[in-house]
C-alpha cells in the first residue's frame, strides 16, 4: 500500500509540475496584461484538485448551504499540507489565503499567488505579521475573501490547538461574516513530516456564518473561542482540543 502510495503521490507532483511550467507562463502573463486572475484562478485550483484526484484524495463538503454571499474570512483547523488545496476547491466563487511567505519563492507558483492577493506571512516577525493582516484587510474591503488557518501552523499531534486572534480583527473591521470550517481526514492522508498521501476522504464542514459585526477588536477573543468551538463540535474525539 505504501508503495501505492509513493508512486500516486510521486504522478500528482509530476503533474503539478508540467502542469505549471507548461501551462503555468501563459495564464500568468494573461493575468499580469489583463490585471484580471478570471481566467488564472480556475485553472490554478483545478490543477489542484486534478493533482489530489491523482493522489487519490477525494475531498467532499458539507454544508455549502452555510456560505453567504459576498465576502467572507473563513477559518479552518489545519493538521495537513492537503488542507489548502482541499479546502479551497470547496468554496464557491474566489478566495486566497495567508501563506507563509516561502511558498512565494517558488518559480511561477509565487507569482500566481501574489497576482491572486494571496498574501506572504513572516511569523516569526510580529510587525510583519500584523503589515500582511492590514493588506488582508483591505483586499477583502475589495472584495476578496480569505481563508485563515487560525492555529498560525499545522497542529504537531492533530489536536486542534490555541487560536491566535489577531486574524479575527480582519473580520471585525471588515465587516465579514465568519464561516467556521472543519476538516476531518486529513491528518492521516498526509501526516506532518510524510511525504506519501495515503488515498481517502477529506470532508469539508461549512458551518454556519458567525456575524462579527457583534463583536469588537476589545472582545475578539469572544470571536475566536465561538469560532474555535463551532470547528472542534465536529471534529472526532483524538482530535479534540487537549483541553
Amino acid at each position: 500500500m505504501l508503495a501505492l502510495a509513493l508512486i500516486r503521490t510521486c504522478a500528482a507532483i509530476c503533474f503539478l509540475i508540467l502542469y505549471g511550467v507548461l501551462l503555468g507562463p501563459f495564464f500568468i502573463l494573461q493575468a499580469m496584461l489583463s490585471g484580471s486572475v478570471r481566467i488564472l484562478y480556475p485553472f490554478c485550483v483545478g490543477g489542484a484538485q486534478i493533482g489530489l484526484r491523482i493522489a487519490g484524495v477525494t475531498p467532499r463538503a458539507e454544508g455549502l448551504e452555510n456560505i453567504p454571499r459576498g465576502v467572507c474570512l473563513f477559518v479552518s483547523n489545519h493538521v495537513s499540507n492537503v488542507d489548502p488545496p482541499a479546502i479551497i476547491g470547496r468554496i464557491p466563487g474566489r478566495v486566497a489565503f495567508l501563506a507563509k511567505r516561502e511558498l512565494f519563492r517558488i518559480p511561477l507558483f509565487g507569482t500566481a499567488m501574489r497576482l491572486g492577493r494571496f498574501i506572504p506571512v513572516h511569523r516569526a516577525d510580529p510587525a510583519a505579521a500584523r503589515a500582511s493582516v492590514r493588506l488582508a484587510r483591505r483586499y477583502m474591503r475589495e472584495g476578496i475573501s480569505y481563508l485563515i488557518f487560525a492555529e498560525g501552523t499545522r497542529s504537531l499531534d492533530g489536536r486542534l490547538g490555541e487560536f491566535k486572534r489577531g486574524s479575527f480583527l480582519l473580520a471585525i473591521e471588515s465587516g465579514a461574516p465568519v464561516v467556521p470550517i472543519t476538516i476531518v481526514g486529513t491528518g492521516r492522508i498526509l501526516p506532518r513530516g510524510a511525504f506519501a498521501v495515503r488515498p481517502g476522504i477529506a470532508r469539508i464542514i461549512f458551518h454556519p456564518p458567525v456575524n462579527a459585526s457583534e463583536y469588537s477588536p476589545a472582545t475578539r477573543k469572544d470571536l475566536a473561542d465561538r469560532v474555535r468551538s463551532a470547528i472542534a463540535g465536529a471534529l472526532p474525539p483524538e482530535q479534540q482540543p487537549a483541553r
